[in-house]
């Protein structure tokens, strides 16, 4: 049996570990607050924006882009993947990897190369340790999230895709569902392929084009394009937050329980401590 004095320092430093996930817990909350306002708000404007290139797109059949034209035969793909700078946040980036790596499996047998482009140290060092494919850049220091990491990200993926280096891109990511629930997600980023609008097609569009639909399209598709990837970005971001905030809970209730039985373990050893030197006192006054 371990001595009071070892039980003793293991209290006090499970307690330390205690007062650490608790204050952890208490950032991750005000930062969740934060990142979720985030991404609530830029849910809206990117849907809008895919209805507004999806209204564009139809009405203007004759209207091209090259990040609009699908390749004849996809031989390339890059897949970007987005994890989080930090850990501590359970399964979060696990899921994510996890499912970029069924990814990679899937389209191994289709194509003929596959590369990354990772956003996140978790990510970067993973693929760096396991190497599923050759990286072509890696994004990181991505603690507070910007729309200028997005440009970024944009800027890099349609420029290999309009020099004929892959023939298309998959975004892989993390989906913000609530603070205790995250699911990774993948979607197609180029080329862009606009969903059908509501609308009954014709002339009955709700506004009027100007100056003429070829020049909208050629601001309005590398706008939508960076507009999804930051939302990508900021719903990783509000998932990690949710994510850390209920590890470091669950951590904090385990160190409490953890408490409870050292303490229990405790009382134990001093009872028998304390009955031990009564049978010696005893043992020695029937002595005498």
């Amino acid at each position: 049996m371990p001595s009071l004095k070892n039980i003793r320092r293991r209290i006090q430093s499970v307690r330390q570990t205690q007062q650490i996930t608790r204050a952890m817990r208490m950032v991750a909350a005000a930062k969740l607050r934060r990142a979720q306002d985030a991404i609530l708000h830029a849910r809206p404007y990117a849907e809008r924006m895919q209805a507004t290139l999806a209204e564009v797109a139809r009405r203007s059949v004759l209207a091209q882009h090259p990040l609009l034209e699908a390749r004849e035969r996809v031989r390339r793909v890059e897949l970007v993947v987005v994890t989080s700078d930090r850990g501590l946040c359970g399964a979060f980036n696990a899921n994510v990897l996890k499912r970029a790596d069924a990814e990679l499996r899937d389209r191994a047998g289709e194509v003929e190369g596959l590369v990354l482009t990772v956003v996140g140290r978790k990510a970067r060092d993973y693929y760096r340790r396991h190497g599923r494919a050759p990286t072509s850049r890696a994004f990181t220091d991505l603690s507070r999230i910007a729309y200028e990491h997005a440009v970024a990200v944009a800027e890099h993926v349609s420029a290999r895709f309009l020099a004929g280096e892959v023939d298309e891109v998959v975004l892989v990511h993390s989906e913000f569902v609530s603070a205790i629930s995250q699911r990774p997600r993948k979607l197609r980023l180029l080329p862009i392929t606009p969903e059908p609008g509501s609308g009954a097609g014709g002339d009955s569009a709700p506004y009027t084009v100007e100056p003429d639909t070829e020049q909208l399209l050629a601001i309005l598709v590398p706008k939508a394009l960076e507009v999804e990837i930051y939302r990508a970005l900021l719903e990783n971001q509000a998932g990690e937050h949710g994510a850390r905030m209920t590890a470091m809970e669950s951590a904090t209730r385990n160190t409490e329980e953890l408490i409870q039985s050292l303490t229990l373990q405790y009382n134990r050893a001093r009872q028998a401590a304390i009955t031990k030197e009564l049978l010696e006192i005893v043992s020695g006054a029937e002595a005498l």
